[in-house]
């Protein structure tokens, strides 16, 4: 009997049935590429930290086992050198300015702290590594270009990008540190509560109880850290990330054209 225009648009729209009744597969799996690699390599520093990054944990996100993976990368250092790629291609790039160079370098470098702290514990990649991922250069290339157009010296510039991306990847580290003491502690108090047993102690202290303590410290031995407890634990959002970036680009624009400084 022929089917009416319902029944044959329904059929189109059907999975393919196998000889046991059963449906199968619309399409094969997915080939393993590098782009899926790193996708799924930044899934899991997304969703359980980069501690969790291993080529087994990537291996089982892709549905695959590592020795798949190993047609495509060399090893986890070939992995980080992906990830930190990656996240390097999502930088955009000015065109150099003389007059706006360290407003320039203050927006990349930011850039970059802001795609590291999107992934917890990932900067930890970017650390001892030598970059060879195009992308990577490509902002290796932007900064050194911005310093340059800054009137910096060609090796002052090139070694004040070490020092640049060393601060970023620190700072991003230590925050992502701090992001996941407190996800434990806050896991660790609702357990304690659910078992009626408390609340433990907290490592990550607020402001104020900074300030209490350093204002209960002896002061023949502390005076200094007494009287400025405000200070030493001021700051808010990135504010000491700017200062101290402002403290490194400064420096720079002190050093000038000089050689060999």
């Amino acid at each position: 009997m022929a089917l009416d225009p319902q029944q044959r648009r329904a059929a189109r729209h059907a999975p393919p049935v196998g000889a046991d009744g059963s449906a199968q597969r619309a399409a094969r799996k997915a080939p393993i590429t590098v782009e899926r690699i790193t996708d799924a390599a930044l899934q899991v520093v997304a969703t359980e930290g980069y501690d969790a990054l291993t080529i087994r944990r990537v291996a089982n996100v892709l549905g695959t086992g590592p020795s798949s993976l190993y047609a495509h990368i060399v090893n986890k250092a070939d992995i980080d050198d992906l990830l930190i790629g990656r996240l390097c291609a999502r930088i955009t790039l000015p065109e150099p300015d003389p007059a706006r160079w360290q407003e320039q370098i203050r927006n990349v470098c930011a850039q970059i702290r802001d795609r590291y702290l999107e992934y917890p514990g990932v900067s930890r990649a970017a650390l001892a590594m030598v970059p060879t991922n195009l992308d990577t250069l490509r902002v290796n290339e932007g900064i050194f270009a911005i310093l340059l157009a800054g009137g910096i010296e060609p090796r002052t510039a090139a070694w004040a990008i070490d020092a640049l991306f060393l601060y970023v990847a620190g700072y991003a580290l230590e925050a992502s540190m701090v992001q996941q003491r407190r996800r434990e502690e806050k896991e660790g108090k609702e357990e304690e509560k659910e078992q009626g047993r408390g609340e433990g102690a907290s490592w990550v202290l607020s402001q104020e109880e900074l300030v209490r303590r350093f204002s209960a410290l002896p002061e023949a031995e502390f005076p200094q850290t007494r009287r400025y407890a405000v200070e030493l634990t001021s700051g808010r959002g990135h504010e000491r990330f700017d200062f101290a970036l402002g403290l490194l680009i400064e420096s720079l624009e002190a050093r000038g054209s000089k050689p060999g400084l």
